[in-house]
């Protein structure tokens, strides 16, 4: 007999039917026990008698026939509330040893260090499968948005040769008795292929050794990137970006109504345009509704982002905004600066309800102009050839915009940290294992 999935059960009511999947629950009543199985496509309730122990998350077959429930002991809240399995044989199949903790609670109350360091079991809970159901419609909906303009697909190298944005945030990478390093950003490729595709978009991951343990920083995190030719200015990369963001609300809002139920959760509230300010005018807002006086700092700290963010929400019904014109000295030096006052560049942020989602901006084309910029930079030549190479043969007009999908998961479900909605966080203390526990059995 054919595996039957839990989800096609209801429709074969009085059929027989054989069933694989995880021990969900088990609850024994003497000669009755009641066992709630679980496959990739939901949870039925299955009963029997004299049926061999079996603990929760052994993975088992069960075969029986499907039947109806009493009408008192319907469950309104399975999609199989209305049958169950009435079981004849159960064989388990790969036995599990006795859980750390109870894998049935509705919730999965635990610290964050025990549900990372018990992944490949808590990843099992529904809850936390829910969250990166919602990142993969995510990141799938800014592929699809972005096909939908034409654009192509490509996939970035992870290791470079040298650091063209400059900082020290970087890992370095022996390589073959050559120093490489881990690439902090697609850009420089993606601003290249803009001279041959016209438009391409990347999903890559991205690392940056930022000596930070926060509630919003991880080494290693999804770069959702888009770069496209023949703008006529920085705001169209706006429009791209605002267009794509919706297309990604709408699919998650479409797909999503289970995994947001479970959480809570709303999509944040958008209005018929995101609203728009410039750095100094965010600056101006935030000392008139707090008296800080920020006007004089050439960025936003975090706790400025979060009172944009509350003034966008109540004086425009938005929980995103955009924010523009950076100081051009503390952005890469592609960057376009603005003509009517070059200290400012053509470099926009999206903040979503309170943090930064995004990155972008219209970037510099012409290669005589790139060429001082890289000199003013401090950089070399020779680290970014490849890059110069292209612009020197002729690139239209270009920008794009980078989203970090962590980011985004964690304030569309509103985590309270952003290593939930990384499927396997890496951060100063982490790399699967605590780092410390590395440390202690190296020193015993």
């Amino acid at each position: 007999m054919e595996r039957t999935l839990i989800s096609d059960t209801p429709k074969k009511v009085g059929e027989p039917v054989r069933l694989e999947g995880w021990v969900n629950t088990v609850r024994d009543h003497g000669k009755i026990t009641f066992l709630d199985l679980r496959d990739r496509t939901g949870i039925v309730q299955c009963v029997g008698t004299a049926l061999p122990k079996v603990s929760p998350e052994s993975v088992v077959e069960i075969a029986g026939k499907v039947t109806r429930r009493p009408e008192k002991l319907i469950n309104p809240n399975l999609e199989t509330g209305k049958i169950e399995i009435q079981i004849e044989n159960l064989k388990v199949i790969s036995p599990a040893a006795e859980l750390p903790f109870d894998m049935g609670q509705e919730d999965l109350n635990l610290d964050l260090p025990i549900l990372l360091d018990y992944r490949s079991l808590t990843l099992r809970h529904k809850k936390q499968q829910a969250i990166f159901k919602v990142q993969a419609v995510i990141i799938e909906a800014f592929r699809d948005a972005l096909r939908k303009k034409d654009f192509i697909e490509f996939q970035a190298p992870s290791i470079i040769s040298a650091v063209p944005e400059g900082g020290a945030e970087v890992f370095k990478v022996d390589y073959f008795d050559h120093d490489a390093y881990l690439s902090q950003s697609p850009q420089l490729y993606k601003s290249l292929l803009v001279g041959i595709f016209e438009r391409v978009f990347s999903v890559n991951q991205i690392f940056r050794a930022e000596p930070s343990v926060t509630t919003r920083h991880l080494t290693e995190v999804t770069s959702l990137d888009a770069e496209f030719g023949f703008i006529d200015s920085w705001k169209d990369v706006i429009e791209m970006e605002e267009y794509v963001v919706r297309y990604i609300f709408s699919e998650v809002e479409k797909k999503c109504a289970k995994e947001l139920s479970l959480f809570n959760a709303t999509l944040p509230k958008l209005p018929d345009q995101i609203p728009l300010l410039k750095l100094k005018e965010a600056q101006e807002i935030i000392y008139k509704r707090t008296g800080r006086d920020v006007r004089t700092e050439k960025d936003l700290a975090p706790e400025d982002e979060r009172e944009i963010c509350k003034w966008s929400l109540e004086e425009k019904g938005s929980d995103l905004i955009f924010i523009s014109h950076f100081v051009t000295k503390k952005k890469p030096f592609y960057v376009y600066p603005d003509p009517e006052d070059p200290t400012y560049a053509f470099s926009v942020d999206l903040l979503g309800r309170g943090v930064e989602w995004s990155s972008g901006g219209q970037r510099l084309n012409d290669y005589k102009t790139i060429l001082e910029h890289v000199k003013e930079w401090g950089l070399k030549e020779k680290d970014i050839e490849l890059y110069l190479q292209s612009f020197r043969y002729g690139v239209p007009p270009l920008g794009g915009f980078a989203l970090g999908a962590e980011r985004v998961t964690m304030h569309i479900l509103g985590l309270k940290n952003i290593r939930e909605a990384s499927i396997f966080p890496r951060d100063m203390e982490r790399i699967d294992v605590r780092l410390s526990t590395l440390s202690e059995k190296e020193s015993s």
